[in-house]
């Protein structure tokens, strides 16, 4: 598998009700429309209160950690190319005007470790 993490940010003044309501209902459905490469896409919300940070670390600036499996490195690579299409991407960049603080959106790709317990 191949994974995907994305920390993003809600719209200013948006609740967090709002902002799960509107992820869930609206943009996980187009995303799933438009990315038939993903094989599985799960939405991590911050629980508010349940924080840790150590002194010298940056603050948390996001509110959910998005996960996104693709089945190999060819399907990121079809993922990638289908997002990057102008009109996907716009599609996307418009939907997300009406939930993300989109500045704040970082992505980047991960190598998964497991450990049995």
């Amino acid at each position: 598998m191949f994974k995907n993490i994305a920390l993003l940010k809600r719209k200013p003044g948006m609740s967090r009700e709002d902002f799960i309501a509107y992820y869930e209902n609206k943009h996980v459905p187009l995303i799933i429309s438009l990315m038939p490469e993903i094989v599985r896409y799960q939405r991590n919300f911050l629980v508010e209160g349940n924080r840790y940070i150590f002194d010298k670390a940056a603050p948390i600036d996001f509110d959910v950690v998005t996960e996104v499996w693709l089945k190999d490195r060819e399907s990121y690579e079809r993922f990638a190319a289908e997002n990057a299409k102008p009109d996907v991407a716009a599609k996307i960049a418009a939907d997300e005007e009406n939930f993300l603080d989109r500045p704040y959106t970082r992505m980047f790709v991960v190598e998964e470790k497991f450990s049995s317990i």
